[in-house]
């Protein structure tokens, strides 16, 4: 994209040129796409907490996503086929440590084999390489998962997500103000967008973009914008395998296509320690790690959306089970133990847990996509869920385009 003439360079009383809201994965790849495309812009990003990828980004299974689950064509399919690459890429040429693992995809039901040939099909058509297993060949890959078949998926891989984060921020030569949480949006036409913070600080920039992530529907209500959903916090509860030579690399189950939820898979992560799940269990509040965690006006907004109650009423089945595992360490157990039977309930040692950030809309539907919309002066990303992180650098570059596109329009005589 071509240089844009920025705020500075007119003396127009703003104090940067595109402001961020959010400092996780994909708000601060967005600052970095921003720099990289058009030097001298000026970049702030406001992140309420005091440190980056505190949130989705941090409390992740690190997974480098292949792109084998999404519907092709659907930015998810072709960012996470793009970012896999470029994340491994990115990783290596910053010293970040990662590793291409690759990963088995195991069918342990009759039931399930038709929809693991399915997800073979859309491999295909994501461009995505895979092999298939019969029951014989999984011990191959890993000795102690059992299964009726298999698909190998060799581009998978995992990272340490945060010092990728960390990274970007560092990289992109914004400023990056943390313990910075908005309060109030003040939009002008023609003018451009001046934000307050908690603190009383107010940042003017000629452009806004909205990676808030878990409140994203909040902050653009603040500028005005009607989002046309709702956030939803879904718990993702993980356990730590004390045995962790019981598994080489990743396994998956083949998931259920109802859900965007992927099922408690085994996770051998940078580090060597193997992470199990996480299952899906609503928050009771936006950053509800645990049961213990409520938020009144933010679970009260929850109920109050009507897609919410349309989300239960159509897969309560589905729900109580993931209940009664987030309840019940047995229940986890014998689910684990589908894939891997010489699991035991000592085994497991709970590990911190993790919040998804899941845009509903009001006739329950669950947006299984990345969504980003535009609005004056304004950017919003409003659904970024798995595999945002894998598909971070896409999703920062395309969200830049757009915020620059609108730069130019707005330093334009």
């Amino acid at each position: 994209m071509a240089q844009v003439r920025t705020a500075s360079g007119r003396g127009a009383g703003h104090d940067c040129d595109v402001l961020v809201v959010g400092g996780g994965i994909v708000g601060l790849s967005t600052a970095y796409a921003i720099t990289r495309a058009a030097p001298g812009t000026r970049v702030t990003v406001l992140e309420k907490e005091p440190g980056p990828a505190r949130h989705q980004t941090g409390r992740n299974s690190g997974v480098i996503h292949s792109g084998v689950y999404y519907r092709p064509g659907s930015l998810k399919a072709r960012y996470a086929v793009r970012g896999a690459a470029e994340m491994v890429k990115f990783c290596a040429e910053y010293g970040i440590p990662h590793a291409v693992t690759g990963k088995l995809i195991v069918a342990t039901e009759r039931a399930e084999l038709p929809r693991l040939h399915a997800l073979v099909q859309r491999a295909r058509e994501n461009g995505i390489p895979v092999r298939e297993l019969g029951a014989a060949q999984i011990p191959e890959h890993e000795p102690e998962v059992r299964g009726l078949a298999a698909i190998h998926v060799g581009t998978t891989g995992v990272c340490d997500y945060v010092a990728v984060a960390r990274q970007l921020a560092h990289a992109s030569g914004a400023e990056i103000r943390y313990g910075a949480e908005v309060r109030h949006v003040d939009r002008r036409p023609g003018l451009g967008v001046a934000v307050r913070t908690r603190s009383g600080d107010v940042i003017r920039a000629r452009v806004m973009v909205n990676c808030a992530g878990l409140h994203c529907d909040e902050i653009a209500r603040l500028t005005g914008d009607d989002p046309g959903m709702r956030i939803v916090p879904f718990r993702g509860e993980y356990y730590e395998l004390a045995r962790p030579e019981l598994v080489r690399g990743l396994v998956y189950p083949v998931p259920d296509p109802a859900f965007p939820f992927l099922g408690v898979h085994l996770t051998r992560g940078i580090d060597g320690g193997v992470h199990i799940g996480p299952n899906a269990v609503p928050a009771l509040a936006r950053e509800g790690y645990g049961w213990g965690v409520v938020r009144p006006r933010e679970l009260g907004g929850t109920l109050a959306w009507p897609g919410s109650w349309r989300i239960a009423r159509r897969h309560w089945r589905y729900g109580a089970g993931e209940l009664r595992r987030s309840l019940s360490k047995t229940a986890f157990t014998t689910a684990v133990r589908r894939l891997l039977p010489a699991v035991t309930e000592d085994d497991l040692v709970a590990a911190p847990a993790g919040v998804r950030a899941q845009a509903v809309l009001a006739d329950g539907t669950l947006v299984d996509d990345f969504l980003i919309r535009e609005a004056a002066h304004t950017v919003h990303v409003l659904n970024a869920p798995s595999p945002a992180a894998t598909a971070s650098l896409p999703i920062g570059r395309e969200v830049g385009r757009r915020a620059l596109a609108m730069l130019e329009e707005a330093v334009r005589p």
